[in-house]
């Protein structure tokens, strides 16, 4: 069994995880190492087209909507709210090493079609995209569950002082990975998210700290807050000794300060 470890992103930029994995059953899901450079290269061929009209200076941006958003972990001179249509937030990624494992996978988020989701933009220094991208990639593709994909987004609310559109760099799911989960029942979502545990923590940990990194910033999700409703109520109706990780913070009590606080302490996990 992989224990359980804080990441830094000293540990993705000297690669530490995916060393860590070689040696276990997970390896063979893993992607080779010239697969990852391949994919980070035709990302970055990419990038062209998806130069904003406004002048950025080659700068680029990152759409975060899970991990990325309370802990980005990358070098970025902006963040902001943004927006994407065609494409919603949800638990569609069976984990089995971040937050899960083999045998008891957990949940974690993924952008798939239809609707339209607000996270976070971060802008990312044009002298720094190459080195940036890799920690990315180290990050999130580790497997290919996900595509890497030029994203047209609006700041804000798309409806505010500045609804110019741009494009930032995002990773959709890959619906042809065997770790895509489609849409599951919600009930099917909490019991999942309730107890499984990964290298990276609890998968309701992620599902809280998404929740309160959106709140931050002034932003609400009904289907994120649903879940983490249900969660609670089950937590009260069995008992929460059966559950994994901390005591939860009840989302309807968190304030801004309780968001903030509670945001900064686990920057050294995704």
């Amino acid at each position: 069994m992989l224990a359980r470890m804080a990441i830094t992103r000293q540990d993705l930029e000297s690669d530490r995880l995916r060393a860590s994995l070689c040696s276990t059953p997970v390896a063979s899901s893993l992607l080779t190492e010239d697969a990852m450079e391949r994919s980070l290269r035709c990302a970055l061929a990419e990038r062209a087209d998806a130069d904003g009209p406004d002048g950025d200076s080659g700068d680029v941006w990152i759409f975060g909507y899970g991990s990325l958003i309370w802990n980005p972990m990358v070098v970025h001179t902006d963040c902001r709210v943004a927006s994407v249509h065609g494409y919603h937030r949800g638990f569609y990624l069976y984990s089995r090493i971040n937050r899960g494992t083999w045998d008891h996978p957990g949940l974690v988020l993924g952008l798939d079609r239809g609707g339209s989701c607000t996270g976070m933009a971060f802008r990312i220094p044009k002298n720094v995209i190459e080195q940036e991208f890799r920690v990315l990639w180290r990050r999130e593709m580790m497997t290919g569950a996900y595509h890497p994909r030029w994203l047209r987004l609006k700041f804000g609310d798309g409806d505010g002082a500045n609804p110019t559109p741009r494009r930032a760099l995002a990773f959709v799911m890959n619906r042809g990975h065997n770790g895509y989960a489609g849409r599951l029942p919600d009930a099917d979502v909490v019991s999942c998210l309730r107890h499984a545990c990964g290298v990276y923590g609890p998968a309701r940990d992620y599902l809280q700290q998404t929740l309160l990194g959106l709140a931050t910033h002034g932003v609400g999700d009904p289907y994120l807050a649903r879940l983490w409703h249900q969660l609670q109520e089950r937590d009260a109706r069995e008992g929460h000794a059966g559950s994994v990780g901390s005591q939860p913070t009840p989302c309807a009590a968190v304030d801004a300060d309780t968001a903030v606080a509670s945001t900064m302490a686990p920057h050294e996990t995704v």
